[in-house]
């Protein structure tokens, strides 16, 4: 049991890293994309279907380790589940604004930019701190 429990948890921080770096790689994207109707198709196609993915993964790993451990809640398991909840609420918002983007508005894609860029950073910032609470807690 105690193998598995091990396991588990190795698996939970390489999906940990594995969305640290998803949300980096789309970071680093929004910042190099200068055309709006290719960045969408590229989101659509490639980004939000891994971005989401990489968090379901993560997400699913760490309730089957809530489960091992009998539901124990700490004060980082909680942590852990209200950033989870914050980065869901994060996503849907970026994925929103995006969705809405005019196309034909000349500067529609530089408003959009900042915002979602902030939104990335936070949601980097978010997972590196999971990630060290997991590893070093």
């Amino acid at each position: 049991m105690n193998e598995m429990y091990n396991i588990s948890l190795a698996i939970h921080s390489l999906a940990t890293v594995a969305l640290l770096a998803v949300v980096f790689i789309n970071l680093f994207l929004l910042i190099s994309q200068r055309d709006l109707p290719k960045y969408k198709r590229l989101m659509s196609i490639f980004l939000t279907p891994l971005t989401l993915t990489t968090f379901g993964f993560v997400f699913f790993t760490g309730v089957i380790m809530m489960a091992a451990k009998h539901l124990d809640f700490t004060i980082f398991n909680i942590l852990m589940v209200l950033i989870s909840i914050a980065y869901i609420v994060l996503e849907v918002k970026r994925l929103k604004g995006l969705k809405y983007l005019n196309a034909q508005k000349e500067r529609a894609f530089d408003a959009y930019k900042p915002f979602a860029r902030r939104l990335l950073q936070i949601e980097f910032l978010m997972v590196l701190l999971v990630a060290l609470l997991m590893w070093f807690a």
